[in-house]
């Protein structure tokens, strides 16, 4: 039997998709979705210079013999202060690919929880027209939302999300790049009806 969710800003209730939340709650699967998603965020851009890399002088530091100290080549070696780096950090990519039917797991597995805990909550529609964040604090007071909060439309408009992104703890986002992590890592969790109707079509099993 279909879990119950008011729409708010109606009187009436709703049926919620037994596909999306009746899934029971994978913990490693979901553990496993969220750190793919956080790696796929590092931006990865730590760099070192190798010896090659590092400006400085090709010119033989001292003679080869006859001075009593160690022979060296070039002040770049990677042995002295401000020389180059071995085996240090390059830029790269540090996100992983999981298996679809995996993610899709585990974001049901996410958003069921969530409903169980009370957080989830659908809307109708966002009437947001204009890039207006006044609008969207008014929505967000008559909705109850205090603290972090994730705000998921089927297509987020430039008003929406522009209105969004100056109230702290909000994230507006479509539900194409919905993931668990993000369904996890919030206090509120506002669906739009069509991100729902949209959300079942593309995670059924």
């Amino acid at each position: 039997m279909a879990s119950k969710a008011a729409v708010l800003g109606k009187t009436t209730k709703t049926d919620l998709p037994d596909a999306l939340f009746t899934e029971p709650f994978h913990q490693s699967l979901v553990h496993e979705a969220a750190r793919a998603d956080l790696a796929s965020r590092r931006r990865g851009t730590a760099s070192t210079l190798t010896r090659g890399e590092v400006a400085f002088t090709t010119a033989k530091a001292w003679r080869q013999k006859g001075t009593g100290r160690a022979r060296v080549g070039e002040t770049r070696t990677p042995l002295w202060r401000h020389g180059g780096t071995v085996f240090g950090p390059v830029p790269r990519d540090y996100g992983y690919a999981m298996p679809k039917k995996a993610r899709a797991a585990a974001l049901r597995s996410a958003l069921a929880q969530r409903a169980a805990e009370g957080a989830l909550q659908i809307v109708e529609a966002f009437p947001v027209d204009e890039p207006k964040t006044k609008v969207l604090m008014g929505i967000l007071g008559k909705l109850g939302v205090k603290g972090k909060a994730v705000l998921v439309d089927h297509e987020t408009t430039d008003a929406l999300v522009l209105s969004g992104r100056n109230i702290p703890n909000l994230k507006v986002l479509a539900d194409t790049h919905l993931t668990a992590y993000d369904v996890l890592d919030c206090k509120h969790l506002l669906l739009s009806q069509e991100a729902l109707t949209k959300l079942e079509e593309r995670l059924t099993p």
